[in-house]
């Protein structure tokens, strides 16, 4: 991964390519994948599961018309920190989805981490946080060899991490900032490897800008 991490970086710096994409949950139940590919698109991010009770309804349609239209893809879980571990959570998304394969249409899983009912930082402190991940992000290595990519904004990440760098190294950074320029990248984080650029995409859900060449991304989901 680190090998990977270090071309795409290099590949930034250049600024060589970018690829269009999304991501989804059952907020979109009916989603047109082949125009969105005809339109640009080559990858999709799909919602799978959250905390230990949750599987999103629509995961299973989706992830069969993503994969039927060509569409490089991959699950995603909606994190809860502090109402189980972050092992356990990890393996709940891994049963519901998340898995991984290095079939190059298989993006390795996405922890997404934003505010939910319990608050912004879901009653946890910084070192917490940083601890919850760090045990949802190993158990993901352990089962699959591959770090989860790890969705985040850079003030949910300053708040609620203290703008730990522990992941810059393993993890991908997708990275959520509305916005016409990418801006700040939190965490020690050199770049990012997905911007979610804006929250509407004309074909659903968010739009997402993967940093690199297509077959960059491509190499991204081998592993």
């Amino acid at each position: 991964m680190k090998v990977a991490l270090a071309t795409t970086l290099s590949l930034a710096a250049a600024a060589q390519a970018a690829v269009q994409g999304f991501d989804i949950s059952h907020y979109q139940p009916n989603v047109d994948f082949a125009a969105a590919k005809s339109a640009g698109a080559r990858f999709v991010i799909i919602k799978a599961t959250e905390g230990t009770t949750y599987t999103d309804p629509s995961f299973s349609s989706h992830y069969t018309g993503a994969t039927n239209a060509g569409l490089i893809r991959g699950g995603y879980h909606f994190a809860h920190p502090g109402s189980s571990t972050g092992a356990a959570q990890a393996d709940y998304f891994l049963a519901h989805g998340g898995g991984w394969s290095g079939d190059g249409i298989t993006l390795p899983g996405m922890l997404d981490l934003e505010s939910g009912s319990s608050g912004e930082c879901w009653g946890l402190s910084a070192s917490q946080m940083v601890s919850w991940i760090k045990s949802f992000s190993d158990q993901y290595h352990s089962k699959t060899g591959r770090y989860p990519m790890i969705y985040t904004s850079p003030a949910w990440w300053q708040d609620c991490t203290g703008n730990s760098n522990a992941f810059a190294s393993t993890n991908p950074l997708v990275l959520a900032h509305y916005s016409s320029s990418v801006g700040p990248i939190p965490g020690g984080w050199p770049y990012q490897t997905i911007w979610q650029n804006a929250d509407s995409y004309a074909y659903g859900g968010d739009s997402d800008i993967f940093n690199g060449s297509e077959d960059r991304l491509r190499a991204l989901a081998t592993g």
